[in-house]
C-alpha cells in the first residue's frame, strides 16, 4: 500500500481528495509539524446495520430519531400480486 504524508493543515483543506486516494487503496499518514499523528487507511470488513447507521447520524445530531423503532411498526403488508399501482376498475393510476 502506497504511502502519502500530508500536514494537518493541508489535509484539512483537501480531505475530499484525501478520503478518494484511501478508497482507491492508499494509506495517508496526517503529520504535525513533521511528526506523524494519525493514519487514513481503507476501511475493510466494516458493515453497519441500517440502525447502527441511523444510530451514528442521531449521535451526530445529522437526524433525530423516532422513538418507535422499526420492531413496533410490524412486517411490510405484501400486496396480492397483480394488485399494486390499479385501480377499482382494474386500470393503471399512471392516467
Amino acid at each position: 500500500m502506497k504511502k502519502n504524508y500530508i500536514g494537518i493543515r493541508e489535509a484539512r483543506i483537501s480531505l475530499s481528495k484525501l478520503i478518494k486516494d484511501v478508497k482507491s487503496g492508499m494509506e495517508i499518514v496526517i503529520t504535525d509539524r513533521g511528526t506523524p499523528v494519525a493514519r487514513l487507511v481503507p476501511a475493510q470488513g466494516i458493515a453497519l446495520s441500517l440502525e447502527e447507521r441511523l444510530k451514528n447520524y442521531a449521535s451526530c445530531g445529522l437526524i433525530d430519531l423516532c422513538p418507535h423503532t422499526a420492531s413496533h411498526i410490524g412486517a411490510p403488508v405484501e400486496l396480492p400480486a397483480g394488485r399494486a399501482g390499479r385501480n377499482g376498475n382494474g386500470e393503471d393510476n399512471n392516467g
